[in-house]
């Protein structure tokens, strides 16, 4: 006998309780619509409908690579983040909601004129695609080590219709050359190789590159702070995202390496997200 939406949300809902998932009702919710290509109003909407045999098989099937622990972007091949429709793979970290508030602090300190933005280490190029989005007249670089990274990135540019952005593969600055941005952002590697989060939950299953990184996870911070005062215009700024514990830190390597105006913001659940800096020479 087929299931019902309702009956449907509420077998895979049990099945991720049983595996101690912390969000079970709403994994169960995303793979359901994904499989019926319909939003989360429809499911509401028609909870009586049945589910066909096709429909049922590949539920089962996504239920079953969730309930071992694989994030729900990469069984669904994309994530949303800002008013973007990314595309995900396992060569790349799945953009986060803590990251947009980089995105908004962005924004808010970019000059109202034309003007250019580096995005470092961009993966799927969600931060350099929302500031390109965002303004139009402005012009975006993002970079990444990874060549599958880089083919990502120009993919997300491509379906989501922005041009005024372009992506190449460089290890952090080493394929710049003789230009100077009026705005250098980056959400870098910071977790140290020891945290144990790194064995829980969806980072178990995401590029260790794109996550640890030395000296207690400061290591591609210090560098991106020590290299930009090269590759930014007299007042250009420096945003980098880092993790909750290390702000002050970070503050040291920002004003260490010349920077003023130095200031950690914090994302939307008040833990502090972001640390800014001004050049000026």
């Amino acid at each position: 006998m087929s299931l019902t939406l309702e009956q449907a949300l509420q077998h895979a809902t049990r099945l991720f309780d049983a595996v101690k998932s912390p969000s079970s009702r709403i994994d169960a919710v995303f793979l359901l619509c994904h499989v019926l290509d319909k939003p989360s109003s429809y499911l509401y909407t028609w909870p009586e409908k049945s589910l066909s045999i096709a429909e049922t098989s590949l539920f089962n099937a996504l239920i079953e690579r969730r309930q071992q622990g694989e994030p729900i972007a990469y069984i669904m091949g994309y994530r949303d983040f800002w008013s973007l429709r990314l595309h995900v793979e396992p060569s790349t970290l799945i953009p986060r909601p803590d990251t947009e508030s980089l995105v908004e602090f962005a924004l808010a300190l970019l000059p109202k004129n034309k003007c250019t933005v580096l995005d470092l280490g961009t993966g799927t190029g969600a931060i350099a695609l929302a500031l390109a989005k965002e303004r139009e007249e402005i012009r975006v670089l993002g970079v990444d080590i990874r060549h599958d990274a880089v083919a990502l990135a120009k993919r997300n540019a491509i379906e989501n219709k922005i041009e005024n952005v372009n992506f190449v593969q460089s290890n952090w600055f080493e394929g710049i050359f003789s230009k100077k941005f009026s705005m250098i952002v980056s959400n870098p590697p910071y977790i140290d190789p020891k945290d144990p989060h790194l064995l829980q939950g969806d980072v178990r299953f995401e590029p260790q590159s794109a996550l640890i990184s030395d000296e207690n996870g400061l290591a591609d911070i210090r560098h991106i702070c020590t290299q930009s005062t090269a590759y930014l215009q007299n007042k250009g700024w420096l945003l980098i995202e880092h993790g909750y514990n290390q702000g002050d830190c970070v503050r040291e390597l920002f004003f260490a390496s010349g920077f003023a105006e130095v200031e950690t913001l914090q994302d939307h659940s008040g833990h502090d997200r972001v640390t800014v800096g001004r050049l000026l020479l």
